[in-house]
């Protein structure tokens, strides 16, 4: 069943299907450079499964072009690092990069916590560096709350709250 669509995408929750694409994005070295680089191949299925046994509190979705099937990649919903918010996070194919896939299904994912998840809040944490992934945070309507040194990185803590959102009144 899908569980959200956007104009261009269609995601649904993750199953055993979708192992071996989504081993493909934890082992590409150029998805994987801001977030901790590829891992290991052998860490990969216990990764997978916990994705798949997660609680009411997490969320992982893949992917992919409608009409197509093609697939862009991983978007998930799960308790942040420092424990009080849930966070969005993302990994995409480099092809997909560039063509506003990513705001596309941020915005929609940041609709869905909110309308259907009755979240207040989203984080979404990355590099500093990476100021791609810092655009489209913003470009979806996050804003910057504070920055931080994380895994020997300066990284950038966003967030966005339900009356901030794009049409929201």
């Amino acid at each position: 069943m899908d569980l959200l669509m956007t104009d261009r995408t269609v995601m649904k929750e993750i199953q055993n299907i979708d192992l071996e694409e989504v081993k493909e994005l934890y082992l590409h070295p150029v998805v994987r450079k801001y977030l901790g680089g590829p891992r290991d191949e052998d860490s990969i299925a216990a990764l997978f499964e916990g994705m798949q046994t997660s609680d009411e509190k997490s969320l992982y979705l893949v992917v992919r072009e409608l009409g197509t099937n093609h697939f862009i990649g991983l978007v998930s919903l799960d308790p942040h690092h420092d424990g009080g918010n849930i966070e969005i996070s993302y990994q995409f194919l480099p092809r997909w990069w560039g063509k506003g896939y990513g705001s596309e299904i941020v915005e929609e994912v940041v609709g869905y916590a909110f309308n259907e998840m009755n979240l207040r809040k989203i984080t979404a944490e990355t590099q500093m560096a990476n100021v791609y992934s810092c655009r489209l945070l913003e470009k979806t309507g996050m804003k910057l709350d504070k920055t931080i040194t994380r895994f020997g990185e300066t990284q950038c803590i966003y967030s966005i709250r339900l009356n901030e959102r794009h049409g929201s009144t």
